[in-house]
C-alpha cells in the first residue's frame, strides 16, 4: 500500500525574491521548493527551461503560459487573490514604510494599514469562510516569516499599556529600558503598539545612536502625544524622528494586530509581523520572548499577557521557565494584585527563581539579568 505522505512534496528552498528566484533558475531546478509571493512575469523563459516539479508557488504572477507549464509538470500553484489590501501569501514582514505608504498624501485612512483593518471590519463576522481562509493563510505567512527573522536571537518581551503618552516620565522610562536592552545585545519585541510599547521600540531604535538623540526624539513626538485625535499626525511625527535619524541598526520586532486595529502601528519597530488573529498574536509574541519578559504598568491586557505567560512557565510546556520581571511595586500589588497571585502560582515550582517584581523601570534590565543568569 502506498504511503499516504508520497503525494505531498518534499520542502525545497524557499524563495521570497526575484534575486532568490534567479540564483535558484541558474542552477538548473526549482524541483520541491516554495516560491513565495514573487512577481514572475518577467521570468517566463526561466519558467519554461527549469525543472519544477513538486514545486509550490504561493501567490506568484506568472504568465498564462508559465502557469500551464508549471502545473503539468506537478507543481502547486496558489494563484494572487485580486483586491485585497494585503498579500495572503507574503514572504517578508512588514516595515512601518509599508504599512503607513501613502501617509503624506493622503492621511492615514489611505495607508495599507487601515485598508486592511477595513476589510477585516467587514469580513471578520459575515461568516465568508474565503475570508477567514485568506486571514488565516496571512497569518501563518506572518509567522512563518517571524520565525525566519528571529532564529538565534535573543528575544526579550516588553508589555505595557497603550495609553503612556509620548511626554510623560513613564513614556521617557520605556525608551530608556528599550536602549538598555538592545544595547546589551537583546532583540526587543513588543505588542506594536502605541504608549509603553511604541516607547521600547524607539529605545532600541535609537540605541545605535548618541544618547542626546533619544531624549531629543523625545522632545519632538511629545508634540502629539497620543494617537487620538488624529493617527495621521501622530504617525506623521513618528516619521519625523525616522527621518531626522535614519536606522543605523539595532533594531526590533513588533507584534500588532488588526483585531485592535484603532489602535495603530508604530513605526519605530524596524520589522513588523501584524496579525488577524489576535490569540495567535499574544501566544506568539510571549513563546518567541525567549529571553524573558519585562512587564510595564498596564491595565486588562498587560495582565492578560502576565498569565499567558506564566501558564506554560508553570507547566513547564515550553521547556526551561523564561524570565518575568513586573514593574511597579504598587501597581502590581495595590492598584492591580498580580504580584501576590503570580508568587502563589510559582512558590516551589521551576519558575519561582524566574519571577521578580521592582520598583522602577531602571531596575529592570538588571533584574533581568540576574533572573537569566
Amino acid at each position: 500500500m502506498d504511503n499516504p505522505d508520497d503525494s505531498i512534496p518534499a520542502p525545497g528552498i524557499e524563495i521570497e525574491s526575484v534575486a532568490e528566484f534567479d540564483a535558484a533558475a541558474a542552477a538548473g531546478t526549482l524541483a520541491g521548493h516554495r516560491i513565495q509571493s514573487v512577481d514572475l512575469t518577467d521570468r517566463n523563459a526561466a519558467l519554461l527551461a527549469a525543472d519544477t516539479s513538486g514545486a509550490v508557488f504561493l501567490g506568484c504572477r506568472m504568465t498564462r503560459e508559465a502557469a500551464a507549464k508549471v502545473r503539468a509538470e506537478g507543481a502547486f500553484v496558489f494563484p494572487p487573490v485580486p483586491g485585497l489590501p494585503f498579500d495572503p501569501y507574503r514572504g517578508l514582514l512588514y516595515s512601518p514604510d509599508a504599512l503607513y505608504a501613502g501617509l503624506a498624501d493622503g492621511g492615514y485612512e489611505a495607508t495599507p494599514d487601515a485598508r486592511a483593518y477595513r476589510w477585516f471590519q467587514q469580513t471578520r463576522a459575515n461568516g465568508d469562510t474565503f475570508a477567514s481562509m485568506l486571514r488565516a493563510l496571512h497569518d501563518d505567512a506572518v509567522s512563518d516569516a517571524l520565525d525566519e527573522l528571529l532564529t538565534g536571537a535573543r528575544v526579550v518581551g516588553v508589555m505595557g499599556g497603550h495609553a503612556t503618552p509620548r511626554g510623560s516620565a513613564a513614556y521617557a522610562a520605556a525608551a530608556r529600558l528599550g536602549r538598555t536592552l538592545a544595547r546589551s545585545g537583546l532583540t526587543v519585541a513588543t505588542g506594536g503598539g502605541p504608549g509603553a510599547m511604541e516607547a521600547a521600540n524607539l529605545g532600541a531604535y535609537a540605541a545605535p545612536h548618541p544618547d542626546p538623540m533619544l531624549d531629543k526624539a523625545c522632545e519632538l513626538l511629545a508634540h502629539v502625544p497620543s494617537f487620538t485625535p488624529s493617527v495621521t499626525e501622530w504617525a506623521l511625527a513618528a516619521f519625523t524622528v525616522r527621518q531626522r535619524w535614519p536606522a543605523v541598526g539595532g533594531g526590533s520586532v513588533s507584534v500588532p494586530t488588526w483585531f485592535y486595529g484603532h489602535e495603530p502601528p508604530n513605526p519605530f519597530a524596524d520589522h513588523i509581523a501584524k496579525y488577524f488573529a489576535n490569540a495567535l498574536r499574544e501566544d506568539g509574541l510571549l513563546a518567541r520572548s525567549t529571553a524573558g519578559v519585562i512587564f510595564l504598568p498596564g491595565a486588562a491586557g498587560t495582565v492578560q499577557e502576565i498569565f499567558d505567560n506564566t501558564t506554560p512557565n508553570y507547566y513547564g510546556s515550553r521547556g526551561a521557565p523564561t524570565p518575568m520581571v513586573l514593574v511597579g511595586s504598587a501597581h502590581w500589588t495595590d492598584e492591580l494584585p498580580t504580584w501576590p497571585l503570580l508568587r502563589a502560582l510559582a512558590a516551589g515550582r521551576p519558575m519561582e527563581s524566574r519571577i521578580a517584581l521592582v520598583d522602577t523601570v531602571d531596575e529592570a534590565p538588571e533584574a533581568l539579568a540576574r533572573l537569566t543568569g
